[in-house]
């Protein structure tokens, strides 16, 4: 007693002992009052079954908190390039590791070495050669991990947890300083209980164990959730660094800010092909009025012509015409450049040239140069098959044809036709679409073109952030560079015993 009240008055803790005792007598007589009047297995019968749905709601509360928590967690950026997916694997594993009883929260050093762990096995994926692989962070990329995790834990927090914006550190500290007072002074009134009331007491004992139970568990689950956001945070701003992807600027990479107001980087689609494949009557087809010279005569683009498409469904986009890739207008080195700049391939093929080698071979470069670019995501590519109509029968033309279920000899060649371009060139047969360009003819451009298109916006939209991203983080590079070699110009300047003329 003289450990449980160490500063408490005797008399004050008589005067509060009398206070209490004739409520205290309430539960002994009321009970006495139940036995007499053979109601006493009618109050236990329901103080059970009041203490099964408490503890039932308690536990579909939570049950429904986990729920809550899980669709919290951070999860990996639609973004990122298929490089990162090995790192996030990693991640999860270490968050999935993590218990409360290893990483107290009260603890700021092992939070600390927690965080140092996160940090090192990101890293470790990247430089697996490197024997100090944290050595590899940057100055104001280290800050600006724990800045953006902080700021989004904060975030998190502040959502997800009740009462988490009236709670103070010195609350938390003060909590944990009294637990042990607290928990002697609770088992001294248990005690007392037992002796007043002991039938009242084993009830509240069983109780209080499930009740206990309950709280600890969702305390438990509140503390494991933290650590593993935590965890997550940290090894999200870690893969985006280590990746290239973290720029110290916070503005949206696909937004480009110019002196009026800020506009967003369009798509870039890119018409790409053999020589009089059909490539501009196809931006013609797409644009429903002339926009692209067309010619009998190869080679009628001499250079990259950009386009502006806009439609329903569709985000802002350039469409480009390209040269003929078999002509001497586009090298195979400028191929690969048009095709790292674009989000989106449309890959035109003539239905009635079965030669397609030199296709397949331009094809080919294009996935060596996005293989060697793995921190990119690789456009998509729609395969348009023109020229249709003259395939057998030529003078047949009696469109809409069902592919799917060809009736008739024009409809079987054409799905000859897709499937043979498809093998020739490696491509899903999802991808190949048959249409017709002639200015009289134009099929299945406004359908299912069309479709195809809008099916592959999301993937060219992420490709297009990673293409903005990268030249941003390019373009931060040097205007960095210049702000910190005049600073330190006008710093020399400022040196004692300088004299400035």
């Amino acid at each position: 007693m003289k450990t449980a009240f160490p500063r408490l008055d005797r008399l004050r803790l008589t005067a509060l002992l009398l206070w209490a005792l004739p409520v205290a007598a309430l539960l002994p007589l009321g009970g006495f009052w139940l036995w007499q009047a053979g109601k006493l297995s009618w109050w236990l019968a329901t103080m059970l079954a009041c203490s099964a749905a408490g503890y039932g709601l308690q536990f579909w509360l939570l049950r429904r908190d986990r729920r809550l928590l899980a669709d919290a967690a951070t999860t990996p950026d639609p973004h990122w390039p298929p490089k990162t997916e090995g790192a996030w694997a990693t991640v999860e594993q270490l968050a999935e590791a993590v218990k409360p009883e290893d990483w107290p929260l009260h603890d700021g050093g092992r939070l600390w070495r927690l965080g140092q762990q996160t940090l090192e096995a990101v890293a470790r994926c990247y430089h697996p050669k490197q024997e100090r692989p944290l050595l590899e962070l940057t100055v104001p990329h280290t800050l600006l991990i724990i800045e953006r995790a902080s700021r989004d834990l904060r975030a998190t927090v502040t959502d997800h947890i009740p009462l988490s914006n009236r709670l103070t550190i010195g609350d938390l500290l003060r909590a944990w300083r009294w637990k042990d007072t607290a928990e002697r002074l609770m088992n001294v009134y248990r005690a007392g209980r037992l002796v007043v009331n002991p039938m009242d007491a084993l009830l509240s004992e069983a109780w209080g164990h499930l009740r206990g139970q309950a709280y600890g568990q969702a305390w438990t689950e509140t503390q494991r959730w933290l650590l593993r956001e935590y965890v997550r945070k940290v090894g999200y701003y870690a893969i985006e660094l280590y990746s290239g992807r973290l720029a110290l600027t916070e503005a949206e990479p696909t937004t480009q800010l110019t002196q009026a107001t800020p506009i967003e980087e369009p798509l870039r689609i890119v018409v790409l092909g053999r020589a009089n494949a059909g490539k501009s009557s196809l931006i013609n087809a797409l644009f429903g009025r002339l926009a692209a010279a067309t010619d009998v005569l190869p080679d009628t683009t001499g250079g990259l012509r950009p386009y502006r498409l806009e439609r329903a469904g569709l985000t802002t986009a350039l469409i480009f015409d390209t040269p003929g890739c078999d002509t001497g207008l586009l090298s195979e080195k400028a191929l690969r450049k048009v095709a790292m700049e674009s989000d989106l391939i449309l890959w035109v093929c003539a239905a009635h040239r079965p030669d397609r080698r030199l296709d397949r071979l331009r094809l080919d470069t294009l996935r060596d140069g996005f293989a060697e670019h793995s921190d990119r995501r690789p456009p998509p590519v729609l395969v348009v098959v023109s020229h249709i109509d003259q395939l057998r029968p030529p003078r047949e033309w009696q469109p809409p044809y069902d592919l799917l279920n060809p009736q008739g000899s024009k409809a079987m060649n054409i799905r000859a036709a897709v499937e043979a371009v498809a093998g020739d060139l490696a491509v899903p047969v999802a991808t190949v679409i048959p249409v017709c360009l002639a200015d009289d003819r134009v099929y299945n451009v406004n359908d299912a073109l069309w479709a195809a298109m809008l099916d592959q916006q999301n993937e060219a939209i992420k490709a297009r952030f990673l293409r903005c991203l990268d030249q941003r983080i390019r373009e931060e590079h040097w205007m960095l560079l210049r702000r910190q070699l005049a600073n330190a110009g006008r710093w020399l300047l400022k040196l004692p015993g300088r004299t400035v003329n």
